[in-house]
């Protein structure tokens, strides 16, 4: 668990690098209804919840450097007796004082008339402008009624920055307590990898094997997956973003499973691709192998001072040359990653950023140039193949072979910590799994 004096930190050296003259702004979540007719589960903003640890909706917080009322203002719901039989208990403005820290705490409903208040004098309001159009013109009106009033000396703000560069750069590097948080997730998932290793059998329909994980998931404390499990089997392996998870797994099919648990906010991604009847055929076995064997040399590629792209590198030349050496792509190996001729096969990057989003925050390139990484950063490896049958000149016996295997891996001073290494990933060892 991430403690409330980090929270308080992570405040702190946001308003060194936004200076005193400016001030942030940001909303929570709002609540999501099904229909208009029932709440979904509430999510906090990320970077709401990365400054604040705060998990209600109806809620603005306010970072004021030097202000000398308080520097963190909150702006949250009030206790009310009535609501909170229906919905749960809020914190109030006590709450948000002495739980989360805040110097100041009004009730949300004071936010437009206390807001001008606070902005007076600084020069920069930094928000996120156009996530949140709703709240976009409570800004507005704010630095309009500020406006009015400059012929008696009020001081309005200038302009708005965008805050998500700024913040976004401080997400990129984990603190020790995120990357505890993040090994958990990973450890949560990995079992629910391994249970759906253990309980597939032709026959099943995918929803079943996603119940499955989900059970894995929220028994072992996450509430709900980082996002909608992929779980496609035969052709629908070679569908990406695959989440339709209704059709029967047939015996002879892989199963491609893609689900991470978020535990405490924090994200994992895992994908394990595994034999249905628990053993691979000589074409499944030749491509899993192969993808198997560009990840793991994708992971080696992990350090700092590594480019972004580095991983990608690696991992196309390999795969490249082993659809050379099966017979799959014809040709020169350079000239064929010139011209992506692997495209068709494997059509995406390496991997992502991975934090308390699961396409985390912070730019791939600083001034036109390719990151390098840090000690800190954590970041998927992912490398695929997949052969849908409707790619021409490819044998029939490849066909509705999809296979992608990936991890999550933190950058240490020294290299790299595959957060997920749980998850069997041989096929020695995903076969002695599921059919022992």
């Amino acid at each position: 668990m991430v403690k409330m004096t980090e929270y308080a930190k992570r405040r702190k050296q946001l308003m060194q690098k936004i200076g005193s003259n400016g001030v942030v702004i940001l909303a929570a979540a709002p609540t999501a209804r099904r229909n208009g007719d029932a709440d979904y589960a509430y999510r906090q903003q990320s970077d709401f919840y990365y400054l604040t640890g705060f998990d209600e909706p109806e809620a603005v917080a306010v970072i004021a450097p030097k202000r000398k009322q308080g520097e963190f203002i909150l702006f949250n719901r009030v206790r009310d007796r009535a609501h909170e039989i229906w919905d749960g208990i809020r914190a109030g403005q006590e709450g948000a004082c002495k739980t989360y820290g805040a110097d100041q705490a009004f009730p949300f409903a004071d936010l437009e008339k206390e807001l001008p208040g606070i902005l007076e004098g600084r020069a920069t309001i930094h928000y996120a402008l156009g996530v949140d159009k709703k709240f976009d013109k409570v800004i507005v009106r704010a630095m309009s009624k500020m406006r009015g009033k400059i012929r008696s000396g009020l001081q309005a703000p200038l302009g708005i920055v965008d805050i998500a560069d700024t913040l976004h750069e401080m997400r990129l590097i984990k603190s020790s307590s995120e990357i505890a948080l993040m090994r958990k997730a990973a450890e949560i998932s990995a079992q629910a990898h391994i249970r759906a290793m253990q309980f597939c059998k032709p026959g099943m329909n995918e929803y079943q094997l996603e119940a499955e994980i989900q059970h894995e998931f929220q028994r072992n404390g996450a509430r709900t997956p980082a996002y909608t499990s992929i779980v496609g089997s035969g052709a629908n392996a070679c569908i990406l973003h695959y989440i339709s998870n209704n059709q029967p797994i047939k015996n002879g099919d892989l199963v491609l499973v893609d689900a991470g648990a978020e535990y405490q906010y924090y994200a994992a991604d895992i994908t394990r691709t595994f034999p249905a009847n628990g053993r691979f055929s000589a074409e499944q076995k030749a491509i899993y192998e192969l993808v198997l064997k560009s990840q793991i040399a994708g992971i080696k590629a992990v350090r700092p001072g590594v480019a972004w792209p580095t991983v990608q590198t690696v991992i196309v030349k390999i795969l490249t040359q082993g659809l050379i050496d099966l017979g799959i792509l014809k040709g020169r190996l350079n000239e064929l990653i010139a011209k992506e001729a692997y495209f068709p096969f494997y059509m995406h990057k390496s991997g992502h950023w991975l934090g308390l989003d699961v396409h985390d925050a912070g730019r791939y390139k600083v001034d036109g140039k390719w990151r390098k990484l840090q000690p800190g950063m954590v970041l998927t490896v992912e490398p695929g193949i997949y052969i849908s049958a409707d790619i021409p000149g490819v044998h029939k016996r490849w066909h509705n072979i999809g296979v992608r295997i990936e991890d999550d891996v933190l950058v240490t001073a020294k290299g790299s910590d595959v957060l997920s290494c749980d998850v069997p990933k041989t096929v020695t060892d995903i076969e002695a799994l599921m059919t022992k």
